[in-house]
């Protein structure tokens, strides 16, 4: 094999809104760095069985075609499976629907599927190989598989498909943690072994662990963390910055190896995009995926931008383009955000659904978003309510239409629910699916999450010994909003409900570079809930942090007056006014939950 280019950056087009793609890769190439690693996302190809979306495959054909133009290389990561703290690693939700299907492994439907999703992602991409002159110089099989499982004849299996989908000349990688049973379990014979983490652990376990020289090539760190991901309810980390110094100048100077910094820019999971692990908890991502990156969310460079520069440079050869200036980010005074309609009265009555027994989200051909499950008790009730084998994330428990609490699985020891029912009282769950778990290592005691995929409900609801039967229930996917016009909001209804609430701002966006309108919107006294400017669904805010508002690109928004919903799902939580505003400073700050006050 020939030498690869020794400097690299992970990026994700589908995480950027697509105006910005060529100033994010050229502050990549000013970095100093050739190549862009990108993983593809398959729920965002193929959202529903057999339909691929032929916009968002040419966009990504469209991306590398700009990274080229930009004078970078591109490694695809195509999966099938690539985690990327991604809803369920990129998997589509409609997969834990098909008959018989174990994801990440040699089953046939999985395997059926995965070829389709694969054959659909080379097609859009033909012409763009190195070999064909275009810039695809290699291709990753799966994703860190030997932290997953050791079943050589799946990965083999992925392996044929890539080769099938993309040709059999192209270079193939896998990509694993720096331990023996990681690289044994996840290297495939014929495919470049490369590592991922510490490079100093890393390379060493290269040498001593691949022998088959099928395996062998230049070193590569595959996935150097530049810092991490953001969850909610944790606290944010700070980066440290000489220890990138010294593992840079390390693999490029003393190794003179490969090294992709993961990551230079992570974006945003923008809608309900974000993944989560399951930990004996859900611990779900935020919607940013700024990972404290040298680029950050809205793409600025910054103190960690610049010191990295000068560390990569000095093993440049003919130095790197200039650094592109950072445009301020736009400020939008407050705005009040009024309450519209409550979110039961939008839902569609002739989309019930009823069942003896709760159906998950995935039975009731739903992916993302809220369920609302409904029964009208039969006989007086007592009890501590269980809503299912767990909570599948984030239940909110009503009786009559009055907020009665929530059971929360982002805490190991959930707040708990104790319900008193009438003969004839209404109970309502509203189940929030907060992100399916996109990472399982089985060098954990945790449960596999990535074989546990189901929102919802799943298994019975239950008063003590009691199993409520008889159910209704109505999908809420929000991937359309409802006439929040009809009907104007009834100061009668419970503010216990979900509320949706609207507000507007004037923005002069002619003549203007849309960098220039980015900002910050912050949902001030808002406590969980959903965002969208202009239609486009921002994504989740959470009071709990410790992100405290949500990247609006300016290429959202319209000249003149832009419109803004607010999905409140515990309004009577708020404290004062809801409002928004746009900030060019974002604060990042972890606060105690309100619902689950001394929960862990």
């Amino acid at each position: 094999m020939a030498p690869l280019p020794n400097h690299r950056r992970p990026n994700g087009p589908q995480r950027i809104p697509p105006p910005y793609w060529r100033d994010r890769l050229r502050k990549a190439r000013a970095l100093g760095l050739n190549t862009i690693f990108t993983y593809t996302f398959w729920n965002m190809l193929e959202p529903s069985q057999g339909h691929w979306d032929e916009s968002e495959g040419q966009g990504i054909a469209t991306f590398f075609k700009t990274a080229q133009e930009e004078g970078l290389n591109v490694v695809l990561r195509p999966g099938p499976y690539i985690c990327g703290e991604r809803e369920w690693g990129g998997f589509p939700a409609w997969l834990a629907s098909v008959d018989g299907m174990v994801v990440r492994s040699n089953n046939a439907p999985f395997l059926s599927a995965a070829s389709s999703y694969l054959e659909n992602l080379a097609r859009g991409l033909r012409g763009l190989h190195v070999n064909e002159g275009g810039p695809i110089v290699m291709l990753q099989v799966e994703n860190e598989y030997g932290s997953y499982g050791d079943d050589h004849s799946y990965t083999s299996a992925v392996k044929d498909l890539l080769k099938k989908a993309f040709g059999g000349d192209k270079v193939l990688y896998t990509n694993d943690g720096t331990e023996e049973w990681t690289l044994e379990g996840g290297s495939v014979p014929g495919v470049l072994a490369e590592i991922d983490g510490d490079p100093r652990a890393g390379f060493a376990a290269l040498r001593k662990y691949i022998t088959d020289p099928s395996m062998k090539g230049p070193l590569l760190d595959g996935e150097y963390y530049t810092w991490t991901f953001d969850s909610w309810g944790y606290n944010r980390s700070t980066p440290n910055t000489q220890a990138f110094v010294d593992d840079i100048g390390y693999v490029l100077g003393n190794e003179s190896a490969g090294i992709s910094l993961y990551m230079v820019h992570g974006g945003t999971n923008f809608g309900f995009g974000n993944g989560a692990l399951w930990q004996g908890k859900t611990r779900a991502f935020t919607t940013s995926y700024d990972y404290g990156a040298p680029v950050d969310e809205a793409g600025r460079t910054g103190e960690l931008y610049d010191t990295l520069r000068g560390t990569i440079l000095k093993y440049v050869d003919g130095g790197a383009p200039d650094v592109p200036d950072n445009i301020p980010l736009n400020e939008i005074p407050a705005f009040e955000l009024k309450p519209a309609r409550p979110l039961f009265e939008t839902l569609d009555a002739g989309n019930v659904v009823e069942s003896k027994e709760p159906l998950s989200m995935e039975a009731l051909g739903q992916a993302y978003g809220f369920t609302l499950y409904t029964h009208i008790t039969a006989v007086p009730l007592y009890g501590l309510l269980s809503p299912g084998d767990r909570a599948r994330d984030r239940v909110i428990v009503y009786v009559n239409d009055i907020f009665a609490g929530v059971v929360d699985s982002t805490y190991t020891y959930p707040q708990n629910v104790t319900v008193k029912l009438e003969k004839g009282d209404k109970l309502d769950l509203l189940v929030e699916n907060l992100g399916r778990v996109d990472y399982y290592s089985r060098g954990t005691e945790f449960s596999n999450g990535i074989l546990d995929p189901y929102k919802g409900i799943v298994g019975d609801v239950r008063f003590g010994n009691t199993t409520l039967e008889g159910w209704k229930m109505q999908v809420i996917p929000l991937t359309h909003l409802p006439d929040l016009e009809r009907g104007g909001y009834n100061t009668g209804i419970s503010s216990t409900q979900p509320i949706f609430f609207t507000g507007n701002f004037e923005a002069q966006t002619t003549g203007k570079d849309a960098a220039a309108l980015d900002t910050y919107l912050t949902i001030q006294n808002g406590v969980k809930g959903n965002v969208w400017v202009n239609d486009f669904h921002l994504g989740r805010y959470w009071n709990r942090g410790p992100q405290q508002s949500l990247y609006l690109p300016g290429t959202v928004l319209n000249d003149g007056v832009n419109k803004v919903v607010v999905l409140e799902v515990e309004p009577s939580r708020v404290q004062g006014q809801m409002k928004g505003v746009g900030i060019s400073q974002r604060v990042w700050e972890t606060r105690g939950d309100v619902d689950c006050p001394g929960c862990v």
